[in-house]
């Protein structure tokens, strides 16, 4: 009983509070340009059942299959009854950044809270208040298809042990800003390493290897490596990279605007030139 009693415990939420959120003036531009680079819609789109939603509102429910079984992403518009309407600030940054529900339950990581956490919570607050300007849509959240959810969920308290870091993002000072802004939006709103780096054995990102590609986080087929992209002539340059996550397929770069990239290639193309130019140079620097 007392080993149980010690794993209850270690498998604790550990929220933020109150004092961990800074006081912060939301800017809605950065706040637009961040959900857009941050990929929310592409997961929580509307689900099958709400054909005549706009399908560019996050309104939520369409199927999102997994290893460990189909999740159903939650309604992000301001609805107070089925979406984020009655959220507090607080309650959002922790479903963000720690994973964890404003009921205290554990996110699992289907939601990459765990690249999430490297951002700003200044950023966060800023998509936060951008989501409140969307039109509300009434869309009841769906439980999830997951064997023993509750077990499960509990267990990714200790999960988040090893696979969880909360430390933010810090700058290179022997980079150029525009590597640093790339770096920032790739490993952290981007969250980029969640699907291009391999997984050890605890299911948590191996980091001494990321970015080198790995299997697909839903079960089918590999994700690239975004390692070596010029040096294995799959792009010239890093302007390259940047003019294939703007223009895709359109100007005639493989494989960048279908299949598991295309919704990653929309989002991207909708950021400013400037921040697009520094996720090409960030990508060229991955050796």
């Amino acid at each position: 009983m007392l080993g149980l009693a010690v794993l209850w415990l270690l498998s604790a939420p550990r929220p933020l509070s109150l004092a961990d959120i800074p006081a912060h003036t939301p800017d809605l531009a950065n706040g637009e340009k961040l959900y857009n680079a941050s990929g929310c819609r592409s997961c929580h789109l509307p689900g099958p059942d709400l054909k005549d939603v706009n399908a560019e509102l996050p309104a939520g429910g369409k199927p999102l299959k997994t290893p460990v079984g189909t999740f159903y992403p939650p309604n992000l518009t301001p609805d107070p009854e089925t979406g984020l309407g009655n959220w507090t600030d607080l309650e959002f940054v922790n479903a963000v950044q720690r994973g964890i529900s404003p009921e205290g339950a554990h996110y699992i990581p289907a939601f990459p809270f765990t690249s999430y956490a490297a951002m700003r919570t200044e950023d966060v607050l800023d998509i936060r208040a951008y989501l409140a300007t969307l039109a509300p849509v009434s869309s009841p959240e769906r439980a999830a298809d997951v064997p023993l959810a509750f077990i499960v969920r509990r267990g990714i308290g200790l999960w988040k042990w090893i696979g969880l870091d909360t430390a933010k993002w810090q700058p290179d000072p022997a980079q150029s800003e525009t590597w640093n802004r790339g770096s920032y939006l790739v490993n952290g709103p981007g969250h980029c390493a969640e699907c291009h780096t391999p997984r050890n054995i605890a299911m948590a990102r191996n980091n001494s290897q990321a970015f080198a590609g790995g299997p697909h986080p839903e079960g089918d087929g590999r994700v690239p490596s975004l390692r070596g992209l010029i040096e294995r002539g799959r792009y010239k340059d890093a302007k390259d990279i940047a003019s294939a996550l703007q223009f895709g397929e359109m100007l005639g770069y493989d494989k960048v605007s279908s299949g598991g990239m295309g919704q990653v290639q929309k989002n991207i193309s909708k950021l400013p030139e400037a921040d697009i130019l520094a996720i090409g140079e960030y990508l060229a620097s991955l050796k």
